[in-house]
């Protein structure tokens, strides 16, 4: 008779995120765990702890599965392309991983997995997509105050028109959000002065 594989940290990960991607943040259970690797509950336990612990590391488990290609995505592209391209790619989590994506940018961290993200500040004192506001200002000479602005009003209604998508059952085709977001984008932009690529890009 073989010996049973050996069930590590990342084999419990990859599992508790597929019951996450499936079925929320709900159908994460150290039994679920277990029974989708077809194991005792000993291994999760033995490497988590507890299932406080197996969230805080799913959290960013999680964050790095629907974000890690977004940098390369990014890559090489000008500045304001780049940085509607970070917007395509949110608004495409929250349409094909509603359930990640409300784990992560909707629910409440500290009752999820017991502490806090953004520390003691609001989040709204925090900078928005500091690094996209950078590279615009230098690019179409901006001061980045004034950016700051611009930036923060399309992210706030990206997020918004995404997390309004996570609880509308996904009524509206992900084509049509994203061209939202690229033309409210724009004219958000232009406001400012920076006009768009000829091409659209979305």
């Amino acid at each position: 008779m073989g010996r049973k594989a050996k069930i590590d940290k990342q084999m419990i990960l990859e599992a508790a995120y597929e019951l996450l991607d499936e079925g929320g943040i709900e159908a994460v259970a150290i039994k679920s765990i277990a029974a989708k690797l077809n194991c005792s509950t000993q291994p999760v336990s033995w490497h988590f702890g507890s299932m406080t612990e197996l969230k805080k590391e799913l959290y960013y488990y999680a964050a790095d599965k629907l974000y890690a290609e977004l940098p390369a995505t990014m890559a090489g592209k000008p500045a304001f392309e780049a940085f509607f391209i970070s917007g395509v790619h949110y608004i495409s989590g929250a349409c094909d991983h509603p359930n990640v994506f409300r784990f992560i940018n909707v629910d409440n961290p500290e009752k999820t997995i017991g502490e806090s993200i953004t520390g003691n500040s609001s989040i709204f004192m925090q900078q928005f997509d500091r690094e996209a506001v950078k590279l615009i200002a230098a690019e179409y000479e901006i001061p980045e105050d004034e950016l700051n602005k611009a930036v923060r009003d399309v992210v706030i209604y990206t997020h918004g028109l995404a997390v309004m998508m996570i609880f509308d059952n996904f009524k509206m085709p992900k084509e049509e959000a994203l061209r939202m977001v690229y033309e409210v984008g724009v004219k958000i932009m232009g406001s400012i002065g920076i006009e768009p690529p000829e091409e659209p890009f979305i």
